[in-house]
């Protein structure tokens, strides 16, 4: 009689055929388990190596060593360009060198710096962003629903604001407003990403059943998520990047530097809030547009 560490006795003869059964039967053996109904105790590969034949080693080292592969990412050196940024078939961007998220512009020890400076509570507590906030003009509580920061409360007072220093959207429009953070960045860079997948994944069907052969312009909204993904990733570590190295320059190359964030902040802006109205377009849809 054999058992595995739960201790529920079988004999050698069930034990062989229930290994036997479960390596021919494909990967799912790697799960291999006590046969007693309910138990989840593992039985593991001591199990294998003493009932199993050797084709059936053979079989389930192979399904073993490929459930590594399926888990693994491979670097490839671009001629040796000094990125380092590799992505997962899960559409994560991640650097190969200190496995962190994606962050050019900036390198991998003043990512170090931030995130510890970032890591007491004092300092989370600048960057936390409440889920809820009034509206500057009718000051009833409202919920941001979606990625950009473009806030249009339709009713009662139809006010457009800036969800993250609440102020006039048209003042936001010329590029010159300073409001929008790294945090702000990380958490719509968040919330796009899951539109994105949500598109390739879930959507991608339905936009298949209304638009049938139709599909460049459902092609070229998955293509404008891509890019706002990225552009919020590099936005938001371009805040890091001007903490760290542009404090120490001249007050000409600040005051030029963070010109150049906010006209790439107002165009993103721009495009994100594009993208999110055209996607609800092609969801409601019942015919090609």
């Amino acid at each position: 009689m054999v058992s595995a560490s739960c201790g529920h006795p079988f004999c050698v003869g069930c034990w062989k055929t229930y290994v036997s059964f479960l390596i021919n039967d494909g990967p799912g053996c790697l799960r291999l388990q006590c046969p007693k109904p309910k138990c989840r105790a593992v039985a593991g590969v001591d199990m294998v190596e003493s009932m199993a034949s050797a084709d059936e080693k053979q079989k389930y080292y192979g399904y073993l060593y490929r459930s590594y592969d399926e888990f693994a990412v491979e670097f490839k050196d671009a001629d040796g360009c000094e990125s380092y940024d590799v992505t997962c078939d899960c559409y994560y961007k991640f650097c190969w060198n200190c496995i962190e998220e994606s962050h050019r512009p900036i390198d991998c020890k003043t990512v170090e710096k931030w995130i510890k400076k970032n890591s007491s509570k004092a300092e989370n507590t600048n960057w936390i962003l409440e889920y809820t906030k009034p509206c500057p003009k009718c000051r009833r509580a409202i919920k941001k629903n979606q990625g950009c920061n473009h806030m249009i409360y339709q009713s009662p007072c139809k006010h457009q604001f800036c969800w993250v220093c609440l102020g006039p959207w048209e003042k936001h429009t010329s590029g010159n407003s300073t409001c929008n953070t790294w945090d702000s960045n990380d958490k719509s860079k968040k919330r796009a990403l899951t539109d994105l997948n949500q598109a390739r994944n879930q959507h991608i069907d339905t936009f298949a059943q209304t638009q049938g052969e139709n599909m460049a312009g459902v092609q070229l909204v998955i293509d404008a998520w891509n890019q706002i993904v990225e552009c919020r990733r590099v936005l938001k570590w371009s805040y890091a990047y001007g903490y760290y190295h542009m404090s120490m320059e001249k007050l000409g190359k600040l005051d030029f530097f963070r010109y150049l964030q906010g006209e790439a902040k107002a165009a993103l802006e721009r495009l994100h809030y594009c993208v999110e109205k055209e996607m609800s377009k092609y969801l409601i849809a019942d015919r090609p547009l």
